[in-house]
């Protein structure tokens, strides 16, 4: 009975310990500061900056980069994976895109995860698409790499899902987004019709388009025999003509069948090239084979007439949407990415075609990791914040 007195005051001490517990527990201000710490790895939603154009601005280098390694990513083509195919130099991979008016918020593949769980986004276009749907998921899995994940590949769909999240990461292959149909053995590319490709996306939550390429191709990389529009055939026409009438059917489509109250919806720029050194100072051969760093400046542009002129259809068919559709615009930042390209380290490529980067070299795809990783911290800006 000696040690009662002690054990009284024990109990009186742990019961005011957990009042005052309670009490902080219960402060607006405690609350607010527990709540903020739970939260501080998320991005704080708010609304886009009016003086910020996160497509305007210049390259820095940043020793930081890249965000991946190329052996933590299972998904890069051997096309993309410029490191693995023996490309010396690694400087291309150091360098950070810096809006003029802003900072870019970090890109954060946790969030990007709860934010998607259960949706799909579908990138849907040419290998250019396909190179920034590799890169998406490289940015994603190095986050959760022991998440459970499943691969299909197939022509025209593929898909990666997170199984823990449930977010899947498509690529649908449509170069022209409008149809092809085969006839007697010939391919036609059906400028009015879209309704094969267009059922492939209704149950997307966030689509993200591109096209372009395609269309300028000619001779032994044409992608279709004849043309067809309002029921007649043709061998060729203009391009920019064609691409107008393309885009606007495809418009079309989107406006009537896409519930923006669900989808978001985005389209890639024209994602240029670098096949003629003549179009920067100091070129070290014909081509993209053998630069290192970017070009220097703000303004560098070489866009081609035609490629113009499709940028200019491409704003005017966007514009004219009832569907909101936001122009990812990179074509200028990724034009001065010179050094950015795959050129000869490329799986794709032969010993013999390496020894001739003149004719053999890719400087229109893009390494992985590498600029394709700026185009998505730049979808993941626009998807998040504005």
């Amino acid at each position: 009975m000696g040690n009662l007195p002690n054990s009284r005051s024990s109990i009186r001490l742990l019961l005011t310990l957990q009042l005052l517990l309670l009490l902080l527990l219960h402060s607006p201000s405690t609350s607010s500061a527990i709540t903020a710490g739970i939260q501080s790895h998320k991005p704080s939603p708010r609304t886009a900056d009016p003086l910020c154009d996160p497509f305007t601005g210049f390259w820095v280098r940043d020793d930081a980069y890249p965000v991946y390694p190329h052996s933590s990513c299972p998904v890069i083509d051997p096309e993309f994976n410029c490191q693995l195919y023996g490309r010396p130099d690694s400087d291309y991979l150091r360098y950070r895109w810096k809006p003029a008016a802003c900072e870019l918020p970090p890109f954060d593949a946790l969030y990007f995860l709860e934010r998607m769980t259960g949706k799909t986004i579908m990138f849907v276009g040419d290998s250019l698409g396909r190179n920034q749907w590799e890169s998406l998921i490289c940015m994603l899995h190095v986050a959760a790499p022991l998440s459970a994940t499943v691969m299909s590949r197939g022509d025209p769909l593929s898909t990666y899902k997170f199984l823990e999240q449930d977010v899947s990461v498509s690529f649908y292959r449509a170069p022209y987004l409008v149809d092809i149909a085969v006839e007697g053995g010939k391919k036609i590319l059906r400028l009015d019709d879209i309704s094969e490709n267009g059922e492939a996306w209704t149950e997307a939550d966030v689509l993200c388009f591109d096209s372009g390429h395609w269309w300028t191709h000619r001779g032994g990389l044409q992608g279709w025999d004849y043309m067809e529009y309002d029921g007649a055939y043709y061998q060729d026409m203009d391009r920019v003509e064609a691409f107008l009438k393309g885009m606007s059917t495809w418009a079309k489509w989107m406006d009537l069948r896409v519930d923006d109250t669900r989808t978001r919806v985005f389209f890639q720029s024209l994602s240029p090239t670098h096949y003629n050194a003549l179009e920067w100072s100091g070129p070290v051969s014909k081509n993209c084979y053998g630069e290192t760093e970017p070009v220097s400046g703000w303004n560098y542009t070489a866009v081609s007439l035609t490629k113009g002129g499709m940028m200019q259809v491409l704003r005017s068919v966007l514009g004219s949407m009832r569907v909101p559709a936001y122009l990812l615009d990179i074509t200028r930042l990724s034009e001065l990415r010179k050094d950015a390209h795959p050129s000869i380290y490329s799986g794709d490529l032969s010993p013999q075609q390496r020894a001739n980067p003149d004719r053999s070299a890719d400087c229109s795809h893009w390494c992985l990791p590498g600029l394709p990783d700026t185009w998505n911290q730049l979808f993941y800006t626009v998807l998040f914040y504005f």
